[in-house]
């Protein structure tokens, strides 16, 4: 059966994209070699050339990896994927297929910080400038948008105070200014959200996260339509070289399988959590998108299926107080990694967004005592007694 026969999540979840070889294997194949073999010379120069389809140089072609994007592109609802080494190769792919020197990038201050990194230092240095804005008022970003503007970028949920932009107004504003819509989609992954569905013109996975599922390689993904993906991103792979390798591609495959059982049994685990930690005496305030309270809940819910894996919460006391809740943790991963089995804690000010500026952080809204807490799959009951140590001293 091929994809276009299949329909359901679950099916393309675990089917799509399958190849085999002529042993006829049931588990997809893991083709590890560097290059491959042609029947000629003119075959050779024809690969080469881009005139015949198949591989060439794992580099950029690979079988395991083109089943991984396969797959990938199924759940999306995108006709093209192009797997990298990292969430952060799939970002930096994305802003050097789509912009070049003297172009502008309106972002949300709401990014994972080696992302703000990435396009407040690096991407300067080609000329390429970035203005960041709130993540939910669409005024700012319309506001921020110039002549020269190509790309809009954004996550949603951010990380880490979960909160969730507009995907669809952001889309009409972005085509209206003749630019792209960028989503890194890693909180939700497709099993909750499909931003292409809304508007969105490129969708992101740090594949690290909740595509593996259990924290065990590197991966990254740009998707959206053929002609947009295709060329660029396999030119930048080929002559940059940020390539998934085939066994890290072997297990996200893996990972894929279980995504969408996974992704609702996080959010029913974190939607436990969070609701506790709203009635927490030492808790200021929680941060989860499938709580009520969520400044952004409504459009949470019109956009996601469930709230996700994440919650944020500040502790009252600043960063000794929430230090001493880290610290207090006995089952949870002290970790700044999320979207594994295992629940992980990490305190942004001082970990994932360490390296901005305290005003930048006040500006994000990323207080000292804010903890984020990635909720795994262990007993919800077990994950809240490990915080209750902490929070009750």
């Amino acid at each position: 059966m091929n994809t276009d026969e299949m329909t359901e999540f679950d099916t393309l979840a675990i089917r799509a994209g399958t190849r085999r070889s002529q042993f006829n294997e049931h588990s997809e194949a893991l083709y590890l070699t560097s290059s491959f073999v042609f029947d000629s010379a003119a075959q050779a120069a024809a690969r080469f050339a881009g005139e015949e389809p198949g591989a060439v140089y794992s580099r950029y072609t690979n079988p395991t990896v083109d089943m991984l994007q396969e797959r990938l592109a199924a759940l999306e609802g995108a006709q093209c994927c192009i797997a990298t080494a990292s969430g952060m190769s799939a970002i930096l792919a994305c802003t050097m297929a789509f912009t070049r020197s003297g172009d502008h990038i309106v972002a949300s201050r709401g990014l994972f910080g080696a992302t703000v990194q990435l396009l407040s230092n690096w991407l300067t240095r080609f000329g390429v400038t970035t203005s960041f804005v709130s993540p939910t008022a669409i005024g700012g970003w319309e506001a921020a948008i110039k002549p020269n503007t190509r790309l809009l970028f954004l996550e949603t949920p951010s990380n880490p105070l979960t909160e969730v932009s507009d995907v669809g107004a952001l889309a009409t504003l972005a085509h209206r200014a003749g630019a792209l819509l960028a989503v890194d989609n890693c909180f939700c992954t497709p099993a909750l959200q499909r931003p292409l569905e809304m508007g969105a013109d490129i969708v992101i996975h740090s594949a690290t996260k909740y595509l593996d599922g259990q924290g065990r390689v590197l991966g990254g993904a740009v998707l959206g339509k053929r002609e947009l993906i295709q060329e660029p991103l396999t030119a930048f792979l080929r002559n940059a070289g940020p390539t998934l390798s085939p066994f890290n591609a072997w297990v996200i495959l893996k990972g894929l399988e279980t995504l969408r059982l996974r992704m609702h049994a996080h959010s029913a685990n974190a939607l436990t959590l969070a609701s506790w930690l709203e009635t927490h005496p030492s808790v200021e305030r929680v941060h989860y998108p499938g709580l009520p309270s969520h400044p952004q809940h409504a459009l949470a819910m019109r956009q996601q299926s469930s709230g996700g894996g994440i919650v944020s919460f500040v502790v009252r006391g600043g960063r000794e107080a929430a230090w001493r809740v880290v610290d207090a943790t006995r089952l949870i991963s002290i970790t700044a990694n999320l979207g594994d089995a295992k629940s992980t804690i990490t305190h942004p000010a001082s970990t994932t967004h360490g390296r901005l500026s305290p005003a930048a952080r006040e500006q994000t809204g990323i207080g000292e005592g804010m903890l984020r807490v990635a909720v795994g799959l262990e007993a919800v009951e077990d994950i809240r007694k490990d915080l209750e140590r902490g929070l009750a001293a």
